[in-house]
C-alpha cells in the first residue's frame, strides 16, 4: 500500500547449545530438523563454558569452539556465537536468551533433545526461560512422544514445539571413548572435526 511502511517479520532463530565436546553429525541432524521443520532462518550454535548440571571437565573452549566452525563450515544457514565463552564461569540458557533477545531482537527457539528436557526444570528460571524463547525438543525412536509428553509437566506443553528425528546412536562421550580406544570415528562427525582432533591430539590418554 503506497504511503505504509511495512514492519518485516522478525527472523526465527533457533538455539542449540552444549558442549560440543566434539560435534558430531548427530548436532548437525537436530539443527537442520529444527531449521526445516520449524522454517527457521537460522540455527546459532553457542558452545558452552561450563555445563554447571555437569561435573566432567570438558576440553578448552577455544578447541570447542573452532571444532564447532569446523562443522557448520558450508552450511549457509548455521552459525556459531562464543556468547557464552566470552561471559565465562557457569553458562545459563536463560541468561544467554536474555542477551540475545537484547542485541538482537528475534523469535527465539532453544533447541534441545527430550533427554535434556527431562531436567529442563533445573535449569535457571525455567518458566521465564520458557517465555523468553520457546522450546524445540527432538524426539528420536524407540522413545515416543507420548513417553515424553507423559513425564513433561502441565505447564510447559504448551510451550514446546516437537520435532521428529530418525533414531541415532551418536553421542559425544562414546565418540571420545572410541578415540580412546583407537575405534574408528570417522562416519560420525565431519572430517574437518576429526582433523582437528587429531592435529591439537584431543581425547587421547
Amino acid at each position: 500500500m503506497r504511503g505504509v511502511i511495512m514492519n518485516p517479520s522478525p527472523m526465527r532463530i533457533g538455539i542449540i547449545g552444549g558442549t560440543f565436546d566434539p560435534p558430531h553429525k548427530g548436532h548437525l541432524a537436530i539443527a537442520d530438523a529444527a531449521r526445516q521443520q520449524l522454517e527457521l532462518d537460522e540455527v546459532l550454535f553457542v558452545p558452552s563454558n561450563r555445563n554447571p548440571l555437569k561435573t566432567v571437565k570438558s576440553s578448552p573452549a577455544k578447541d570447542r569452539l573452532e571444532m564447532v566452525r569446523r562443522a557448520i563450515a558450508g552450511h549457509e544457514h548455521f552459525a556459531v556465537s562464543d556468547i557464552e565463552i566470552a561471559r565465562g564461569g557457569p553458562s545459563y540458557a536463560y541468561d544467554t536468551v536474555s542477551e540475545l533477545v537484547y542485541i538482537r531482537p528475534a523469535e527465539y527457539w532453544w533447541i534441545l533433545g527430550s533427554d535434556a528436557l527431562k531436567t529442563f526444570e533445573q535449569w535457571r528460571q525455567p518458566d521465564k526461560l520458557s517465555r523468553l524463547c520457546r522450546l524445540a525438543v527432538a524426539v528420536r525412536p524407540p522413545t515416543t512422544l507420548r513417553d515424553v509428553q507423559d513425564r513433561t509437566s502441565d505447564w510447559l506443553i504448551p510451550r514446546i514445539d516437537w520435532l521428529v528425528l530418525p533414531p541415532s546412536e551418536i553421542s559425544s562421550t562414546d565418540i571420545r571413548l572410541r578415540i580412546q580406544a583407537n575405534k574408528p570415528v570417522a562416519n560420525l562427525m565431519p572430517s574437518t572435526v576429526l582433523d582437528y582432533i587429531h592435529e591439537r591430539k584431543l581425547y587421547q590418554n
